[in-house]
Formats: C-alpha cells, structure tokens, sequence
C-alpha cells in the first residue's frame, strides 16, 4: 500500500465525516421544519380513512376529497381553539387583577387545614413554615409574567399551525410524494418491496392514530362528566389537558393525575378541608381512576391488538427503550416508529428467524 493510497483514504474519511457532520448541522437548523413535516404526516394519515371514504364511497374526485377533509380538519382545529381561547383570556384576565397577598395567604391556609388535618400541632407547622421559608421565597409574580410570554407563543403556535396544514393538505392530495422522495435512495430492484411495505405502514399507523384519537375522545368525556359532576372550574379545559397527557406512555397518567389533584384542590380554596375539599377531591381521584381503568383494559388492547399488532410486552419494552433514548418524545413515537421498522424488515428479511417470530401477526 503507498502513501498516495493512504493518503486519498485519510482524506476520503475526512471528507465523509465532514459531509455527516455538515448533514447533521443542516437537519439541526431545519429542525422546525422537519417538526412540520413530521405532524403534517400524522394529520395527513389520521385525514386518510376520510379522503378513502369520500373517494370510494360517496364517488368525490381526489382533490374534492381532500379539500373537504382539510376543511374537517380545520374545522375540528378551529373548534378546540375556540373552546379554549375564550377560557384562556379569561383565566388570565382573572390572574392579572389576582390579588397576590391574598393568593399566597389562600396557599397558607390550605397548607395548614392540610398538615392539621394529619395530626401535626399548629406549633409544628409554624416551625416547619418558618424552617422551609416555602412560602417566603415562593413569587407568586410569575403567573402574569407567564400570561405575557404565553401571547409570543400563540404568534409562533399560528405560523406552525399554517405550515402543517398547508403540508398535510399536500401529503393527502399528493400521497404519493413522501414515497415518490423515499424511492430517489433506493435501488430499483427494490422500489416494488418498498413501495408494500410503505401501503402497509400507512394503513398499519392510520389505524393507530384514529385509535389515539378515539382514546383520548373516551377520557375526555369520563373526565368531563368526573368535573361537571363535582363543580370543577373550567370542567372542559382541565379535561382535555389530562386526555391529551395520556398520549405520553406511563408517565402521562401520572402527570395528569397529579394536575387533576392540584387543580382540584385549588378549585375551593378558603373552603374547609375536611368537610369540602378533601371529599371532593377523593371523589374526582375515583372517577380519574375509572377513566384509566377503561383506557388500560379497554381502550389500550384494542389499539394495540387492531393497528400495531404487537404484544403488549413488546410495547412496553419498546415504549421504555424510547425513553431511555430520547425522553418523552421517544416514548410518544417508540409505537409507530417500532411498527414501521417491523414492516420493513418483515418485507425485506422475511426469512430471518428473529424477524419472522416478531412480525408473524402483521
């Protein structure tokens, strides 16, 4: 071997890691991008029954079609917004006039109804109020300061919005541009296996994601009916945040529960602990309970065991090896990702043992 050779193959590894390098660094500058284009495919997949049953069954043309599920879509946008909007200004109109004293004194009382309530003596909880300085140092301040923020970004939530429908629209009208780009790296031998295992990944993932929506629908209403039912302050608002956490696998739950618990709690304050807030409290920890027994025995099986088709063990493992990797995003999409995987693999290596025994129900 001479130096020449070697020298061209120091700097064709050079160039290569450079290329890689400037390849990462240009997908790290897109990223909003790549972020737009992720959940215009996730809008384009759960808006693909839709644009099926309007083409096949009531006869539109494709454009027709997808014209009036982008509209739906909006329209189901457009109604939540407007469902919360309204709720927003309000609650920020009511914390911007807040009177902070009176607040911080309210967070006092219920701290103490609480810790007597257990047994502790009005001199353990001065101590421990004087010892923590819990309340001295907490700033209350914060809440409007939030509100102000929050406005810059509902501007940036609007350009985002705009970007993904205008996306998504084309993802459905076009739907074979995603894979039209795909098949520019693959060999042409391969295009007709790809092109498989792509259909199967659309029908496997829209399934899956008409069932999220379906399971988040579900404990929406549980929760709803929970909160009417008890007199909860923005019964609807409180509702659909911890459905909406529920996308997050294990954790989600706990999350929501947890703001279930605070706002619950905080719904009544200056009212007596025993005899209010704590019932109440239990009462709505009950029907939150209700809520995730049906989404665990119900709602979960039917989802996993009709559109990923995989074993409920397997989902855990692989939900848990998402987050270990890549935090709560990776817990999100460790399911579609791992089903997409499954797919390809089953279609390129059908005859390997391990990935026979793993795709063997798809």
């Amino acid at each position: 071997m001479t130096s020449k050779t070697i020298a061209d193959g120091i700097l064709r590894a050079i160039a290569i890691l450079v290329g890689i390098f400037l390849v990462l660094l240009f997908l790290y500058k897109i990223q909003s991008v790549l972020a737009y284009m992720a959940i215009a495919l996730v809008a384009s997949l759960l808006g693909r029954p839709i644009v099926l049953f309007l083409r096949k069954r009531l006869k539109f043309n494709n454009t027709l079609a997808v014209i009036v599920t982008m509209l739906l879509l909006i329209g189901i946008i457009a109604g939540i917004i407007a469902l919360f909007i309204p709720l927003l200004i309000a609650q920020g109109q009511n914390l911007s006039l807040l009177d902070m004293d009176a607040l911080q004194a309210n967070v006092e009382h219920i701290y103490r109804q609480v810790t007597e309530y257990f047994g502790l003596s009005s001199n353990e909880i001065e101590q421990g109020l004087k010892e923590s300085k819990i309340f001295t140092n907490l700033d209350f301040g914060f809440i409007p300061n939030f509100l102000n923020s929050f406005v810059g970004i509902l501007g940036s939530f609007g350009i985002g919005l705009f970007s993904v429908l205008f996306i998504a629209f084309f993802f459905l009208k076009d739907s074979k541009l995603f894979e039209e780009g795909l098949l520019i790296f693959i060999p042409e031998n391969k295009e007709s296996r790809l092109k498989k295992s792509l259909d199967t990944i659309k029908d496997l993932l829209s399934r899956y994601f008409v069932g999220l929506v379906f399971q988040i629908l579900i404990l929406f209403v549980i929760y709803s009916i929970v909160l009417f039912i008890f007199g909860i302050e923005n019964a609807i608002v409180i509702a659909f945040l911890c459905a909406l956490l529920n996308l997050i696998p294990y954790v989600g739950p706990i999350i929501g529960g947890a703001l279930m618990l605070t706002l619950t709690m905080t719904s009544n304050l200056g009212a007596d602990f025993s005899t209010v807030i704590l019932p109440k409290t239990i009462y709505v920890m009950i029907g939150f309970i209700i809520g995730q027994l049906v989404d665990n025995f119900f709602s979960q099986p039917y989802i996993f065991s009709n559109s990923v088709k995989s074993h409920p063990l397997e989902i855990f493992l692989v939900i848990i090896i998402g987050g270990l990797l890549f935090g709560i995003t990776g817990m999100i999409i460790a399911v579609p990702g791992y089903t997409a995987i499954k797919v390809i693999l089953k279609e390129f290596l059908a005859e390997n043992k391990i990935v026979k025994s793993l795709t063997k129900n798809l």
